[in-house]
């Protein structure tokens, strides 16, 4: 069993039944697409940062003595999962897989609102944390903004007939 063949097979998992469905090569490799997904990793890569910066200022304030809430270290948890996964996603939707790059789209469309809710809820998070969604969600906005740009919906809505894979 190869790398790919176990990759289709989580595919299958997370993109349901169109896992199988990739885009024309030509919109894949396009300069716009391929120009879009490095400004995308590179956000990732903010976020990345962000998240493990979150995990960092929680650990010395609790080393220091000074409460954490169970809210803060749940958050840091949960956000650090969330970007490794969209990482997931912008890996599989740079190879050209229309699954991925829905689910990037849809999910840098919605954390953002729900990060900046969460933000608002007076005493659930300590100041720092409430400015480190801020940002989480501003970044993630930027994401989204690539995603839904006219030639990755037009990218992204063809498909190649042909470049469909075989998921069991």
């Amino acid at each position: 069993m190869t790398w790919e063949s176990l990759l289709l097979k989580f595919d299958r998992l997370a993109g349901g039944r169109q896992a199988g469905v990739r885009i024309a090569e030509a919109d894949r490799t396009h300069q716009r697409t391929r120009r879009a997904f490095a400004w995308i990793w590179w956000l990732l890569g903010v976020e990345v940062l962000l998240g493990v910066g979150a995990v960092a200022v929680a650990l010395v304030l609790a080393s220091s003595g000074a409460p954490v809430p169970i809210a803060v270290w749940v958050r840091t948890v949960v956000v650090l999962g969330m970007t490794l996964t969209l990482g997931y996603f912008a890996w599989r939707a740079s190879d050209g897989w229309r699954w991925a790059y829905q689910r990037l789209r849809l999910f840098s469309q919605i954390f953002p609102v729900v990060t900046l809710v969460m933000a608002a809820i007076p005493g659930l998070y300590p100041g720092w944390m409430v400015t480190e969604q801020i940002l989480f969600s501003l970044v993630m906005i930027g994401i989204a903004d690539f995603l839904t740009s006219d030639h990755m919906r037009h990218a992204y809505g063809s498909i190649d007939p042909g470049a469909t894979a075989a998921i069991r």
